[in-house]
C-alpha cells in the first residue's frame, strides 16, 4: 500500500508495516515487545509499538490506532515532534492509502456554490497562515479520574503541540459564499464505520466560530506534510478546542441552516452545563453542552513521581503550561502542599494557543520525600483548582499537579 505526498512521488507507507491488503487497521512496524512505558496508576504498563512515521510510542488501542505519546517527550521542548505525536481515531475504518493528486475537499450546503477543491486549488485560495497550538484529547488524563470513569484510561500523553500551516476556514467558506440562514458548519473526514449501526464521526462549530478566522484548515505539521496517522493531507485546526473538532482527512463540509444532531455532537463529547464542567462523584448532570474550549492546564517535565535529586544541590525544574487561548500569564511553584507559591520564569511565548515553557531554580535542603505543585494561571483570569473536579466521562482534567520526588 501507498500514499502519495506531495508533487508526482508516491512513497511507501505501510510496505514495511506487515499490513493485508483485506485489514482494516494499521498494523505497527515493529513490536517493542519488551519496551514498555507506564501509565503513573493502578492499570500499570502500555507496549512501546512504532507505527509508520512514528517512533515507539504507548499502544492504547491497536484498531484503530490509539497511541499515547510517552510524558519524557514534553521534556524535549514546547514544540511535540511530529514522530511523537499521540494518534486519536474513534472509527476502525480509517484510510490506508491516500493519493494527493485525486483528494478533493467538497464544501456543500447553505452556500452559494458548491466546491469541490484540489489540494493545489485550496492552497492557492488564500495566503496561508501558521498557529502554533496544542491539540489537546478530551480524555487526556482520564485513568486519575476518582472513582474511576468508562473509556480508554489514559494518562498526560494524549497531547502534543505543533506549528501548524493552512488556509483560514473563513476564507473557504467566503469562497462558497455562505447563505444568510447558516447556522452551523459540519466537517467530516476519510475515516468511515465499519458497520452500517455505527455513527459516522462528524462534529460541528457555530457559523460565527467557523467564520471568525480562527479555524485553519492545515496541510503542514512543523514545516512538513501532516503524519498520515495524524490527518494527511488535510487537518481542521481548531485553536484552543479540544481535539474532538480536529477532524482528520478532512473531505467534507456543510453549511448548515440548523444545529446539527450527530451522535458525536448530540450524545458524545458532552460536558456537565456548568463553569467547572463537573458533579458529585457518581452522579449524572442535569444538562449537558458539547465541550469546547481547553482548561489551563501545566505540568512538570523534567522530573518525575520517584525522581531523585540530592539535598544541598541546585536544581531546575522545567515544565510547560497552556490554557483555551488567552495566553498563559503566570506559572507557580509549591514545595508546601500549596501553602505557600514562587513564581516560575515563563520562556518564549510562541502564541495564545501554544504550550509556553517555564523553568524555577531551587535547591533541596532536607532529606525525604518532596511534593512538588505547579499552578498556571491564564491571561483570561483563570486559575487550576486545588482539587480534581468529576465528570462522568473523565474530560477536561486541570488538577494542580504533583510531582513527588526524593531527596537524597
Amino acid at each position: 500500500m501507498e500514499f502519495n505526498q506531495g508533487g508526482n512521488a508516491r512513497r511507501r507507507f505501510l510496505q514495511q508495516a506487515g499490513f493485508a491488503a483485506t485489514s482494516l487497521a494499521l498494523a505497527p512496524m515493529q513490536s517493542f515487545a519488551a519496551a514498555t512505558a507506564s501509565i503513573p496508576v493502578d492499570n500499570g504498563e502500555r507496549e512501546l509499538v512504532a507505527y509508520p512515521q512514528k517512533r515507539p510510542l504507548m499502544r492504547i488501542t491497536t484498531r484503530p490506532p490509539h497511541l499515547e505519546t510517552p510524558f519524557s517527550v514534553f521534556n524535549e521542548g514546547p514544540i511535540t515532534a511530529n514522530d511523537a505525536f499521540f494518534v486519536r481515531y474513534h472509527l476502525a475504518n480509517i484510510p490506508t492509502s491516500i493519493d494527493a493528486d485525486s483528494y478533493r475537499l467538497k464544501i456543500a450546503g447553505r452556500v452559494t456554490r458548491e466546491l469541490s477543491l484540489s489540494l493545489a486549488e485550496l492552497k492557492a485560495l488564500a495566503p496561508a497562515v501558521e498557529v502554533v497550538a496544542v491539540n489537546q484529547c478530551s480524555g487526556n488524563s482520564r485513568a486519575f479520574s476518582t472513582p474511576r470513569v468508562f473509556g480508554a484510561q489514559l494518562g498526560n500523553g494524549s497531547m502534543g503541540n505543533a506549528r501548524w500551516v493552512g488556509v483560514p476556514l473563513k476564507a473557504v467558506l467566503e469562497h462558497a459564499g455562505v447563505l444568510g440562514d447558516a447556522r452551523q458548519v459540519s466537517f467530516n473526514g476519510l475515516d468511515e464505520p465499519v458497520l452500517p449501526t455505527t455513527p459516522d464521526f462528524i462534529k460541528a462549530l457555530d457559523i460565527d466560530h467557523a467564520l471568525s478566522g480562527e479555524p485553519i484548515i492545515a496541510w503542514s505539521m512543523n514545516g512538513t506534510d501532516i503524519p498520515f496517522l495524524n490527518g494527511y493531507p488535510l487537518k481542521l485546526i481548531v485553536p484552543g478546542y479540544f481535539g474532538t473538532y480536529w477532524v482528520k482527512h478532512l473531505n467534507q463540509i456543510e453549511v448548515l441552516d440548523h444545529v446539527f444532531d450527530g451522535f458525536f455532537m448530540k450524545t458524545a463529547y458532552r460536558v456537565p452545563d456548568n463553569d467547572c464542567m463537573c458533579v458529585e462523584p457518581g452522579t449524572a448532570a442535569a444538562k449537558t453542552r458539547p465541550i469546547a474550549r481547553l482548561k489551563t492546564r501545566s505540568f512538570i517535565t523534567s522530573l518525575h513521581d520517584g525522581s531523585v535529586v540530592h539535598a544541598g544541590r541546585r536544581l531546575e525544574l522545567k515544565g510547560i503550561a497552556f490554557d483555551g487561548g488567552t495566553g498563559i500569564r503566570a506559572v507557580d511553584i509549591s514545595v508546601d502542599g500549596g501553602q505557600s507559591w514562587k513564581s516560575a520564569v515563563l520562556g518564549k511565548d510562541l502564541g495564545k494557543y501554544s504550550f509556553r515553557e517555564w523553568r524555577f531554580g531551587m535547591t533541596p535542603l532536607h532529606k525525604g520525600e518532596l511534593p512538588l505543585m505547579v499552578r498556571a494561571t491564564s491571561n483570561g483570569g483563570e486559575v487550576q483548582p486545588l482539587e480534581a473536579t468529576w465528570n462522568p466521562a473523565g474530560y477536561a482534567r486541570n488538577v494542580i499537579e504533583t510531582t513527588k520526588i526524593n531527596v537524597a
